[in-house]
């Protein structure tokens, strides 16, 4: 199975970043995890991009904040998949973010999820191997069951509750 490359701007992005290890991890997909910055290690953070196919990555997430270049530094430089996820800070509560990782030019797509949606962003990559990995398609069908599964739970819950 492709490895997830995970790659965050800064430590800071951990709360956000575990979100997604906890979801890959439970999807049984291996990851490696970076701290690269697009303007203080731009060489370290090419060079990964660069060599991300061949090191056996099938994507890629990269997490930033504020001005929020990584993840289309990263695009810039692999055709590999890369999934962007804002992250907020205390300037504009992340829509500086939002708006960085987005707007990228035509030719260097950057999929971008929720500020702060680490979760989603390890499902997408899950989604994308997932294309070619029939086992993974199955735990990722598996899952969505699992989690309607709960909602009805708590349907239940309130209805007792309140429908009365």
């Amino acid at each position: 199975m492709k490895k997830v490359g995970i790659v965050m701007g800064s430590d800071s992005d951990l709360p956000v970043i575990s979100k997604a290890t906890d979801v890959l991890t439970a999807l049984g997909i291996p990851f490696e995890a970076h701290v690269y910055s697009a303007h203080r290690t731009p060489e370290q953070a090419r060079d990964f991009a660069l060599n991300a196919r061949a090191n056996g990555f099938g994507a890629i997430i990269a997490a930033a904040g504020m001005a929020a270049h990584l993840a289309g530094a990263i695009a810039a430089n692999t055709t590999l998949p890369v999934i962007g996820i804002p992250c907020s800070s205390s300037v504009l509560d992340g829509m500086d973010a939002l708006l960085s990782t987005v707007m990228m030019p035509s030719g260097i797509p950057v999929a971008t999820v929720a500020v702060n949606g680490g979760a989603n962003a390890a499902l997408l990559c899950a989604q994308i191997l997932a294309v070619e990995d029939a086992e993974l398609a199955r735990r990722l069908d598996e899952k969505r069951q699992n989690d309607a599964a709960k909602v009805l739970e708590k349907d239940a819950e309130i209805a007792a509750r309140f429908n009365k």
